[in-house]
């Protein structure tokens, strides 16, 4: 069964919404460096196959990614490319 894209997003949207909104009530700006700079290698994304860099709203989920997780790399790869 395809899932509808027009949903997909609109979750995608609401995830991103909501940890922005998480950020600003525990008083930080999510845009502004809050993090530890050794927690986070926040060199801008980039696909691990193409070597282009992510932009938009994708630097801020990948980047939220590698602050959660603890990843110690930016580079992605698609579902697909996986």
């Amino acid at each position: 069964m395809k899932r509808n894209s027009g949903n997909v997003r609109q979750s995608l949207y609401s995830e991103v919404t909501d940890r922005v909104i998480a950020e600003l009530e525990a008083g930080r700006l999510p845009w502004v460096q809050p993090w530890e700079a050794s927690a986070c290698g926040c060199a801008l994304p980039e696909n691990g196959v193409t070597g282009r860099r992510y932009s938009g709203i994708n630097i801020l989920i990948l980047w939220a990614a590698v602050m959660e997780r603890g990843y110690g790399v930016q580079r992605w790869l698609t579902f697909r490319q996986a």
